[in-house]
């Protein structure tokens, strides 16, 4: 897979430096490049505890991002998925160590224990005041006599960075970093592994599967389980979190391991919070990037019971932007709509032979939702099909409440049903087109002259006619052989859907934005749907 490098043995220190120019100068280095690779405070006087975390590069925004006020005071980098060298530790904990004295912070892996362990023996000959904690909270292999450290090793850094702030000894704020460590638990699940820059990628989750309990250098987790949704995935994560917690308030750690999508990762918390063990959750840090694996499609929640003092000092502002704060876990707020958008809902009324027309519709956009979603992936985001499954969903969950024995009332309630339904400008349009067709028939128009009206409409406000491949290319045959026959309007659709794969520029709608090459031979998502629902129609 392409990535944005440039030469692999030049990653960390050219990623390095991008971050120390969008600090604004809130972080400095030391003039050690390659060998040692230390961000510091800029502001650092030295005259309280300083905090030194690090380790292998790839899980940023830890280490680095986290340095500043009320966090980490210095990180040390090595190489993506290694240690840093004694000597690069050591240089960190020289440039920010005062009379006040210096915490390490360390994940449980055999070289970041060794480099660092080694590095503080080596300041203590210096005559400085180093004390070192090992935070072990991963709980993915429960027999393993040294359990991993992973992103719960974040509730160490700000618990400890506040009480340094604070003016906490070194022996206090040590001693609050051993209890917050005997507290954490933590577990993550990934979709895929990660690529490491100029490796080859490991591809060991086959699809439709999920590794559980994965570490974070992409090391194998506990066993794969079947895969089907964020639900299921939740339930497995929280099957191993339960046998942790007790009877107490926690705050939980939400973080996303490299390449979820912001959108995913709030649908994964919605979950999470509705599990008996989310239902313990006070407090939220998160969703965020917090300790990542390069690009691991993964995910890891990582929990702390939570007390007053914890409370206010995960609480406390710090500097560093990477940081997401702690918010409250509470109920959504819900607020009425405004005048005149809450929906009015028609009288209903019976006619089943509407009814089973209805339902026949909206069943063959369930059953094209993968056809139509691959088709306009060809020239647009792949949702078209989706977007239609889901307004007749909506529509067959309905349509008792509809007013099916008046064509009138009918439409108009349908295009009020597919503008709170439908997203996109497919569902503008739909809308309008109904309640046109509604209007019209209030007027007096039978339902072949409605729908046509509905069709002027939308081409009015759209800006699209016949030949700009769109949905007009089908709509508009078809509803003039529409008084002929289903039959010939489905084929008169057919043809003018057919013909949209022809046409080398889209003159409206989203597929104008798209290249000759990526139209050509492919048929106008939108005209497609309309030939399948009359074809649907025919085969009824």
């Amino acid at each position: 897979m392409s990535q944005f490098i440039n030469e692999r043995d030049n990653i960390v220190q050219e990623a390095l430096d991008g971050a120390l120019a969008a600090s604004g100068g809130a972080l400095s280095r030391l003039d050690g490049y390659p060998h040692i690779r230390v961000i510091t405070r800029s502001d650092w006087d030295k005259s309280k505890v300083a905090l030194v975390s690090g380790g292998g590069s790839g899980h940023e925004p830890s280490h680095a991002g986290f340095v500043g006020k009320g966090l980490l005071t210095a990180a040390v980098c090595g190489d993506v998925f290694a240690s840093p060298s004694v000597d690069a530790v050591l240089a960190g904990i020289l440039a920010v160590t005062g009379e006040a004295g210096c915490l390490l912070i360390v994940k449980n892996y055999t070289g970041d224990r060794l480099n660092f362990g080694l590095a503080a023996e080596r300041a203590r000959a210096f005559g400085l005041n180093v004390e070192m904690v090992v935070v072990d909270d991963d709980i993915a292999l429960p027999d393993l006599p040294q359990a991993r450290g992973v992103a719960g090793t974040l509730f160490v850094h700000k618990i400890a960075g506040a009480l340094a702030q604070n003016d906490a000894s070194l022996e206090e704020v040590a001693n609050a970093a051993k209890q917050v460590i005997q507290g954490i638990f933590s577990i993550g699940m990934s979709l895929s592994t990660c690529n490491v820059p100029g490796s080859p990628a490991e591809e060991r989750i086959a699809d439709g599967m999920a590794e559980l309990g994965l570490g974070i250098h992409g090391e194998p987790g506990v066993e794969q389980v079947k895969y089907t949704d964020a639900s299921s995935a939740i339930k497995a994560v929280c099957a191993k979190l339960s046998g942790e917690t007790g009877n107490h308030d926690y705050v939980a750690l939400i973080n996303n391991l490299g390449s979820v999508t912001p959108l995913e990762m709030s649908i994964l918390t919605k979950e999470f919070l509705a599990t008996d063990v989310g239902q313990k959750v006070k407090f939220l840090i998160g969703p965020s990037l917090l300790m990542t694996s390069l690009d691991m499609r993964g995910f890891s929640i990582s929990m702390l019971p939570v007390s007053g003092d914890y409370e206010a000092l995960l609480g406390q502002a710090v500097t560093p932007q990477s940081w997401p704060g702690m918010t409250a876990v509470q109920g959504a707020n819900i607020q009425p709509l405004p005048d005149g958008l809450a929906p009015i809902k028609p009288m209903p009324s019976k006619n089943d032979d509407n009814k089973k027309f209805i339902l026949k519709c909206c069943e063959v956009f369930v059953e094209n939702e993968k056809v139509l979603n691959a088709l306009d992936a060809q020239s647009g985001d792949g949702d078209t099909g989706s977007t239609l499954a889901a307004a007749a969903r909506a529509m067959i969950a309905s349509l008792d409440e509809l007013p099916l024995a008046d064509h009138t009332q009918l439409y108009r309630a349908i295009g009020m049903q597919l503008s709170q339904t439908m997203g996109g400008s497919s569902g503008v349009l739909l809308a309008i087109f109904f309640a046109a067709a509604g209007d019209a028939s209030a007027s007096g128009e039978d339902s072949v002259d409605a729908l046509k009206t509905g069709l002027e409409r939308i081409q009015q406000v759209g800006g699209a006619s016949k030949g700009d491949r769109t949905m007009i290319d089908a709509l508009e045959p078809a509803l003039e052989m529409l008084p002929d026959g289903i039959d010939k309007a489905a084929a008169a659709a057919r043809e003018g859907a057919n013909l949209t794969s022809t046409f080398a520029k889209a003159k409206a709608g989203r597929s104008s934005y798209v290249s000759e090459e990526n139209l050509i031979g492919h048929n106008d998502p939108g005209a497609e749907a309309i030939a399948l629902l009359l074809e649907g129609l025919v085969i009824e």
